[in-house]
C-alpha cells in the first residue's frame, strides 16, 4: 500500500519532533557519551552482521530482478569487509577530537568586552540518499559525533539493508543512555517521504542530498530548507607534459577503475597533447585490460585510431561505470578550461614532476578538491582522516569537500563583559 503525502507528513512531524529533543540530549551530552555510543554501534553492527547481510541479500535480488548496471549493483552490496569497514568507520569517528565546544576566535574590544566564537550542533539533519547502505552508518556516526539527530532516507533499493543499520545504531544509543530518535528511517519506501523531507521548513535544520543528478536537481529546485549541496562527481584527472609515465599509468587505473560507482572515480581524462601521442597507447591498453570503454575527442583518436567518438554531451556526463571520457589539451591553462566549462566542481588531480605547474592548476581549479600525484579516489571522509562523511560538498555555502563531524557544525557567539553599557 502507497504512503500518502499526509501519512508521509504526519510521520515527518513526529520524527523531527523527536529528533529535535534528541538533538538537545545529544548537545548536552558529554564527548565521552557520544563516543561511547558510536563504539557501543559499531559492536552492534558486528553483532548483527549476519542479519545485516541477510537483509543486503534480500535487496540484491529484487535489485537482480529489476536488472540494475554492475555498477550500482557494487554500490547496493554489502560483505564482510564492507560491514566491518562500517564498524571501523565508527570506531574511528569515536576516536576524533570532539568538534563541539572548539573556540574558533577570540578578541577583545576597545571597550573591553571579550568576544568567544564556539562550534556548536547544527540540531536536525534530513539525509536523502540513494543505494549504498553505508552511507547510512556514515552519515549517522558524523551526526552523532556532531551533536545533531539525523533522519535517513535511503534509497527503496536499499530499504532492508538500512532498517537493520538502523538497528544496530538504535541498540548503540541505548547502550550509552542516548535516545533512538537521534537516528531515524521512514517506515517504507514510498517517494512520499522525500516530498516531506522537501517540505520540512522549521522542522529540519540541513538537508544532504547524496545521490544521482536527478535526486540532487529535485533537491535543490523543491527544498524549503537549506541545502548542502553534493553535486555528481565529474572529476578529471590531467596527465601533463612532465608526468611520470609510469605513475600516470599506475595512478590513472586505480583513479579511473577501483570502484567505477563512487563519486570520486575519475570520469575525464585529459592529456597533454606534447606525450600523448607516446602515453595514450599505453593508457587505453592498461585501461581496456581492465574492461574500461571509451568515448574520445578528435585528437585522442588521431592518436589511438580505434577510440570510440565523444558525442555531445559526453564530457559533461558521470558515467559511474568503466567508460572513460578522453580528450588531448595544451597545456594547463587549457585543462583548466576544459574542467571550467565540464566539470562538476568536485575532485580534479594533476600527474606532474613539475612544482610550478602543479601549483598553476591547483590554484586555477574552483573544485572543492585538487590533489597532486594522486588518485582522484582519495576524495572521501576516511581518507580525508575524518573517519567516514556525510558527503562531499561542492556548493560554495557553509562547507565543501568531505563532510566531517568539524564541518557539521555550526558557530555561535559568547560575549564576557564587566559592566559595560552601550552609549
Amino acid at each position: 500500500m502507497n504512503t500518502t503525502p499526509d501519512a508521509a507528513s504526519l510521520w515527518l512531524d513526529q520524527a523531527a519532533a523527536a529528533a529535535r529533543a534528541a538533538a538537545a540530549a545529544l548537545a548536552a551530552a558529554p564527548a565521552a557519551t557520544r563516543d561511547a555510543a558510536l563504539r557501543a554501534a559499531a559492536a552492534a553492527l558486528r553483532a548483527a552482521r549476519a542479519e545485516i547481510l541477510a537483509a543486503n541479500a534480500r535487496d540484491l535480488a529484487g535489485f537482480d530482478a529489476a536488472g540494475g548496471t554492475a555498477a550500482f549493483r557494487d554500490r547496493l552490496a554489502l560483505d564482510e569487509k564492507r560491514v566491518e569497514a562500517m564498524a571501523r568507520g565508527l570506531e574511528e569517528i569515536a576516536a576524533l577530537p570532539d568538534p563541539l565546544g572548539r573556540v574558533l576566535a577570540e578578541w577583545t574590544r576597545p571597550n573591553g568586552l571579550r568576544i568567544r566564537r564556539v562550534a556548536q550542533p547544527l540540531g536536525v539533519i534530513g539525509m536523502i540518499y540513494e543505494s549504498r547502505p553505508t552511507v547510512g552508518a556514515d552519515a549517522a556516526g558524523i551526526c552523532l559525533k556532531a551533536g545533531s539527530a539525523v533522519l535517513l532516507r535511503g534509497g527503496s533499493e536499499s530499504f532492508l539493508s538500512a532498517r537493520a543499520i538502523n538497528a544496530a545504531l538504535g541498540a548503540g544509543l541505548r547502550a550509552a543512555g542516548l535516545p533512538e530518535a537521534a537516528v531515524q528511517i521512514p517506515p517504507a519506501t514510498d517517494r512520499a517521504y522525500v516530498g516531506a523531507l522537501l517540505g520540512a521548513a522549521g522542522k529540519i535544520d540541513l538537508l544532504v542530498p547524496r545521490g544521482g543528478k536527478g535526486l540532487v536537481r529535485r533537491v535543490m529546485s523543491e527544498a524549503r530548507v537549506p541545502v548542502l549541496a553534493h553535486a555528481e562527481g565529474l572529476c578529471h584527472t590531467y596527465i601533463h607534459a612532465a608526468a611520470d609515465p609510469a605513475m600516470a599509468r599506475h595512478i590513472l587505473a586505480n583513479a579511473k577503475m577501483r570502484r567505477t560507482g563512487i563519486c570520486g572515480a575519475t570520469e575525464t581524462l585529459l592529456i597533454d597533447s606534447a606525450i600523448a601521442p607516446t602515453l595514450l597507447p599505453l593508457l587505453v591498453a592498461d585501461l581496456r585490460a581492465l574492461g574500461c570503454d571509451f568515448r574520445a575527442d578528435a585528437r585522442a583518436r588521431a592518436i589511438v585510431a580505434d577510440l570510440p567518438a565523444a558525442e555531445p554531451g559526453d564530457f559533461d556526463t558521470e558515467w559511474l561505470d568503466a567508460r572513460l571520457s578522453v580528450a588531448v589539451v595544451d597545456g594547463v591553462a587549457a585543462a583548466l578550461a576544459h574542467i571550467r566549462a565540464h566539470g562538476s566542481e568536485h575532485t580534479e588531480a594533476i600527474i606532474t614532476e613539475d612544482a610550478a605547474a602543479a601549483q598553476q592548476f591547483l590554484d586555477g581549479l574552483s573544485s572543492a578538491v585538487g590533489m597532486w600525484n594522486a588518485s582522484t579516489q582519495f576524495c572521501d571522509g576516511g581518507e580525508f582522516g575524518f573517519g567516514a562523511e556525510i558527503g562531499i560538498a561542492t556548493g560554495r555555502v557553509h562547507a565543501r569537500g568531505p563532510i566531517g563531524p568539524e564541518q557539521l557544525t555550526t558557530f555561535r557567539y559568547q560575549v564576557f563583559g564587566t559592566g559595560q553599557v552601550r552609549p
